[in-house]
């Protein structure tokens, strides 16, 4: 399904959900998320709606309007808590901005999820909340195999710069993929050196811009790795301007269905694809079974996926279903 077509779908469910009376609210889950302008939040949308479907469950979701938009997610969170949902899924712009509203949810006897793993687990022990799970990939192992791709590409001993574009200053989701990142490159290959490790606040534009900048310090830029595909697409607009497409390894995060079509048309190179369907879907399934009295591990892991023309042409991984 198409950008658009996820959008304006998640868009009338959203509508209907909010024709609802007050009353007919009781008993649904209320979803926050970022910005369903991101394909990886529209995807995960997708999720979220088919999982409450096989659940049999209700739900009304909410977006802001970027991925930057922590004031106003504070006040659409503060707005669903009016609703009384028995559960809030909620994806945090970082990790302090929903701290009050998260507390009210749990004051109130609401269960709270951590959706994508945006929430620091020291903040909420310090702000005394305890979320019912978190759930979403291994953002440190999603960096590490960023990097393990890079490294079975250019080889161990290879040497050269290497550009980090960081997520959202502030926010543990990009910080830990770069970490991850900068981490197992230092063990696989030494050789390769990080000449820069910039916040692209999940910006395509900063993130060329950034790209465009330690490109002409750094000619002889051998690999970029950027904490989501946005960003990534950016770093891949200002190498191929530079006449550098194809020569520079771009690897992005979230294997969204912009980077795939970038990928299959031979520009980004991979992506760690993230399957936020697949943690949408699970997400919905977890909390039904939370609320039903049942258990859930406190930490939910979704697999992760190196994603590549190679790959995806030869369409034997399993783990493809889930790449929307």
């Amino acid at each position: 399904m198409s950008k658009k077509k996820a959008t304006l779908k998640l868009g009338a469910a959203f509508a209907a959900f909010l024709a609802a009376s007050p009353a007919m609210a009781e008993g649904e889950y209320g979803v926050l998320m970022k910005t369903l302008a991101n394909p990886f939040w529209g995807a995960m949308g997708q999720g979220v709606e088919e999982g409450a479907q096989a659940a049999g469950v209700k739900y009304f979701l909410q977006a802001v309007e970027s991925d930057q938009a922590a004031e106003s997610q504070l006040n659409v969170c503060n707005t669903m808590l009016e609703r009384a949902p028995v559960a809030m899924i909620t994806a945090a712009i970082n990790s302090t901005n929903l701290l009050p509203c998260l507390k009210a949810a749990q004051d109130s006897g609401i269960k709270v999820v951590d959706l994508d793993g945006n929430l620091d687990p020291e903040i909420l022990a310090a702000e005394g909340i305890d979320i019912t799970f978190s759930i979403g990939s291994d953002n440190v192992l999603a960096g590490a195999q960023g990097a393990e791709y890079l490294v079975s590409r250019l080889g161990a001993d290879a040497t050269g710069p290497v550009l980090v574009i960081e997520g959202l200053s502030g926010n543990i989701t990009g910080a830990k993929r770069a970490t991850g990142f900068a981490e197992k490159l230092a063990e696989l290959a030494p050789g390769l050196e990080i000449v820069a490790s910039l916040p692209g606040d999940w910006d395509r534009g900063k993130a060329a811009n950034i790209t465009n900048d330690i490109l002409t310090r750094n000619p002889d830029l051998v690999g970029i790795f950027a904490a989501n595909d946005g960003m990534a697409l950016g770093a891949v607009e200002s190498v191929f301007a530079a006449g550098k497409g194809g020569e520079i390894i771009i690897i992005g995060v979230d294997g969204n269905s912009d980077a795939v079509k970038s990928i299959n048309e031979g520009r980004l190179t991979a992506s760690v694809a993230q399957l936020p369907y697949l943690v949408g879907k699970q997400a919905v399934e977890n909390v039904k079974v939370a609320v039903d009295g049942g258990g859930v591990e406190r930490q939910v892991i979704v697999p992760t996926l190196v994603l590549t023309k190679e790959v995806m042409d030869a369409g034997t991984e399993p783990l493809l279903e889930f790449v929307k």
